[in-house]
């Protein structure tokens, strides 16, 4: 890339700030990194610790004025209005137009609202963005009761943030269980009975219906499909999220529910490109999304288009599928394939959970050929560079059992678990009783090194 070429970023989440250092780390061009939601990058998932009181504003902030000084990273506050393609051109709200050679879509996520009666009321607001965020700390000062409506990973935090600070909270879950839409059934229960012993109402099995309001404006209570009136000054609406690019689709750029791109993040205006939570494949691998809207898988977009954009073009592959959330004291973690529901036919799995504490483990394997598909765990952390192995090479689920010592994370200061998995194993495989070969760690260490760089566990 050339040294006068300009690239201009929109956003400064992790995708966009990724780009941003990795193409500065090999390029000489110039780079500005606008965003209307904060002057700087922070870490977002950190939000709910700033409400909690357990971390400041500025801790979250992991990079200094000074760096992006010396790295020569231009930031740029303000809201872009509109785009010319024609002239390359952004027109914003505050500041001059400024032109680019090369444009990247990193815009980010959106809540989605359904059209619920009383959406208006002062007191009803999503959790997605720093302004977001010092809303409802005004919103919530002094409050006794909430409501969150939708049972997802955005739910839990803000009813973890709201009991913090003492308010009684009731989430509306349109499944059966928490989560269902996603866990297995055996994970949902466990998932579901910990929300409940951790003091939070779950109203399983309904739906928002009206957000009622009093005489000033204000959240009094919310009404749910099922008749029920439910007293609160506060609704936090966590019935997820849509990529932002309502300001770039009357260009003509080709949109679905995001930017679509090809698997070199190219838009359908050349010298466009579109990273993280608004871009959407044209023609996503089979059995993986179309849009792709992790923490983690927006850093990778930000390291592929860095090397895409500075000579190394090769399309991106993103690798097994990984996530990681909290469920209150509950840590999940999940690796590859590992559906709600599974066709028994094809699918088999080991699970073991803990009778007492909230621990759980599951390995998803085909029938016939034993390749393990997915690894869900909950209250036990496995080593992430080895589950993405495994996932990487086929490892079969016997093969998988051989290195099981290996994979805990925290083998040296908790218990292990893992043997109960093992006996789980020779039960549903009597034939594999003797002893399984273990692999020495440092031989195992050896095999890892070999392996290409793999996503941190976020």
């Amino acid at each position: 890339m050339q040294q006068n070429n300009h690239v201009v970023v929109i956003g400064n989440g992790i995708a966009g700030i990724t780009l941003a250092q990795r193409l500065r780390a090999h390029s000489d061009c110039r780079i500005t990194v606008i965003s209307a939601e904060a002057p700087t990058h922070f870490s977002r998932p950190a939000l709910m610790y700033v409400y909690m009181g357990h971390m400041r504003y500025q801790d979250i902030i992991p990079y200094p004025d000074w760096y992006y000084e010396e790295q020569k990273i231009e930031q740029l506050q303000d809201s872009v209005e509109s785009v010319d393609f024609e002239t390359k051109t952004l027109k914003l709200q505050r500041s001059q137009p400024i032109t680019y050679d090369q444009l990247v879509l990193a815009t980010g996520s959106s809540a989605v609202y359904y059209n619920w009666p009383g959406l208006q009321l002062k007191g009803v607001q999503a959790l997605i963005s720093l302004q977001d965020l010092e809303l409802m700390q005004q919103t919530t000062k002094g409050i006794k009761q909430t409501v969150i409506v939708g049972g997802g990973l955005i739910g839990i935090e803000m009813a973890e943030m709201l009991q913090s600070k003492g308010i009684n909270v009731t989430i509306l879950v349109r499944e059966n269980l928490y989560w269902r839409s996603n866990l297995p059934e055996q994970e949902a229960k466990l998932v579901t009975k910990h929300i409940l012993d951790c003091g939070i109402e779950l109203q399983l099995q309904d739906e928002l219906a009206e957000i009622l309001g009093d005489e000033t404006g204000k959240v009094r209570a919310v009404k749910t499909k099922s008749g029920k009136e439910i007293p609160c000054q506060f609704v936090g609406i966590a019935t997820g999220v849509k990529p932002c690019i309502d300001f770039i689709k009357p260009t003509g750029i080709e949109t679905d529910k995001g930017v679509l791109i090809n698997h070199y993040f190219e838009t359908s205006i050349k010298n466009v490109y579109a990273i993280g939570d608004c871009a959407q494949f044209k023609d996503p691998a089979p059995g993986e999304p179309a849009l792709e809207q992790l923490w983690y898988t927006g850093r990778q977009h930000g390291e592929s288009l860095a090397a895409i954009l500075t000579g190394n073009r090769e399309p991106y592959t993103r690798g097994p599928w990984f996530n990681s959330a909290k469920f209150l004291n509950i840590e999940y973690q999940t690796y590859g394939f590992v559906p709600r529901n599974w066709d028994e036919q094809h699918y088999s799995s080991l699970y073991w959970e803990h009778p007492v504490k909230t621990k759980a483990m599951r390995l998803l394997y085909e029938r016939e050929s034993g390749k393990l598909m997915g690894v869900n765990l909950l209250g036990i952390r496995f080593r992430h560079d080895l589950c993405h192995y495994w996932l990487k090479e086929n490892y079969t689920i016997h093969q998988v059992m051989e290195q099981l010592p290996a994979v805990n994370f925290d083998s040296e200061f908790f218990q292990r678990y893992e043997p109960e998995l093992l006996k789980q194993y020779y039960q549903q495989f009597p034939e594999k009783q003797a002893p399984v070969k273990q692999h020495s760690w440092w031989n195992l260490r050896q095999r890892l090194s070999l392996f290409a760089e793999t996503p941190d566990n976020c």
